[in-house]
């Protein structure tokens, strides 16, 4: 009986601190999640929230894989194809074509009659990008051994337009280098055209390259479209960031609402260049007029009523260039600018003036706001330590501790 009692009572003694064990690490799990800054990335499509994402990778999280470089490779090389299809559609629609010809013929009396021209350049892309079919078995000319693999990281028609822009890079290089193309990119706006690619079209000697690697600029510039939530966890400082990136097209924003529970910042990114384009998903619909209604919306839930606010009012380099030769003013939504056209601080200040306008007369909430260019590591680095700082102080003072 005596051994019988006493087994039972190590028995007890061992279940014990078994229960103490599993009760301190729930305590200190839930001590962690509760010292955790949940921070949400929301905005349009093609908006930049998504490089802001790869930045905080670059600057916070762990670096690439070799297979994660090599798929941006592939999406890298797709962009191309994806941004020289628009253009081949504008200098159509803006009838450059006979320029096209002039230029072949200026070229070939300077030249000579040797190598490609501008014309035949363009009939041979429009054949292969427009025209044809896309079936997998017109490409021919397969990538080396080194990209062949990635298409279900990449996608599959990234990895088949990869493909095509090894086949075809002497013929959009030439086109490239006219005057008509030049000409054609300036309107860019008509076709959504990512103003940000001109650095592939203008490099595409190098992407083109066996030993081509991508960069992280590369990275930065190269377009995905976000379609599932993404959450990422950095050490920013002392603190435990958890960032989620969600997709910004309409058909994506379903699945907002399961990312909203106990949000410490909010981060919402408008592109400021984006003040005379249409949505890729609606084509009547000005970008940055939905870029205010959205944030109309979120910065007014109730939801986020105890969370900090950034607004990032993101490429401000292409608004710079773009505000040159695009105003402001011409576009319905915003035909109450009254500035100077051509003036890059006076438009910065209208589009500042008219998202504080969203957030109700009567709320308290503080909207901070910064100017930004997400491809820009450097000076992004200084804007997320400040909305670190932000996010941490607004804590702070939301529990009584300011």
């Amino acid at each position: 009986m005596g051994c019988g009692a006493s087994t039972t009572s190590e028995e007890d003694t061992i279940e014990r601190k078994r229960n103490q064990r599993i009760e301190a690490r729930a305590k200190a799990a839930q001590k962690k999640n509760e010292s955790k800054i949940k921070m949400l990335l929301l905005g349009a499509g093609e908006s930049g929230k998504s490089t802001i994402f790869k930045q905080m990778r670059i600057l916070y999280g762990a670096p690439r894989t070799e297979d994660e470089i090599r798929m941006f490779g592939v999406v890298v090389r797709s962009n191309v194809v994806v941004v020289v299809k628009k253009l081949l559609h504008l200098i159509k629609d803006m009838d450059l074509e006979e320029s096209l010809i002039q230029e072949s013929e200026e070229n070939a009396r300077i030249d000579g009659e040797g190598g490609m021209s501008y014309k035949e350049a363009y009939d041979e892309l429009n054949k292969a990008f427009i025209d044809s079919i896309d079936d997998e078995e017109e490409i021919t000319s397969e990538p080396s051994d080194d990209w062949v693999g990635y298409s279900n990281r990449a996608g599959s028609n990234a990895n088949k337009e990869a493909k095509k822009f090894l086949k075809y890079q002497f013929c959009l290089k030439t086109l490239w280098e006219s005057k008509a193309s030049r000409e054609a990119w300036k309107n860019g706006s008509k076709v959504n055209m990512n103003a940000s690619h001109v650095v592939f079209l203008n490099d595409s000697d190098r992407l083109a390259a066996p030993t081509y690697k991508p960069t992280n600029e590369d990275i930065l510039l190269a377009r995905v479209r976000t379609t599932q939530v993404v959450v990422e966890r950095y050490m920013m400082g002392d603190s435990m960031f958890e960032v989620t990136d969600v997709g910004g097209q309409r058909a994506e924003r379903r699945k907002w609402i399961g990312c909203f529970d106990n949000v410490d910042g909010l981060i919402f990114v408008a592109g400021l260049s984006e003040y005379d384009q249409t949505l890729a998903e609606a084509k009547r619909q000005n970008r940055m007029k939905e870029a205010l209604d959205l944030f109309k919306f979120n910065a007014n839930d109730n939801v986020f009523a105890k969370s900090g606010i950034l607004l990032f009012l993101n490429k401000r380099n292409l608004f710079e260039e773009k505000i040159l030769t695009s105003h402001i003013a011409d576009q319905k939504h915003f035909s109450d600018y009254v500035g100077p056209d051509r003036d890059y601080h006076a438009g910065i200040e209208y589009f500042k003036k008219k998202f504080n306008e969203c957030v109700g007369e009567n709320s308290n909430k503080e909207i901070f706001t910064h100017v930004t260019c997400a491809t820009d590591t450097n000076a992004m680095e200084a804007v997320l330590g400040a909305a670190r700082l932000m996010i941490i102080k607004q804590n702070l003072a939301n529990g009584g501790l300011l």
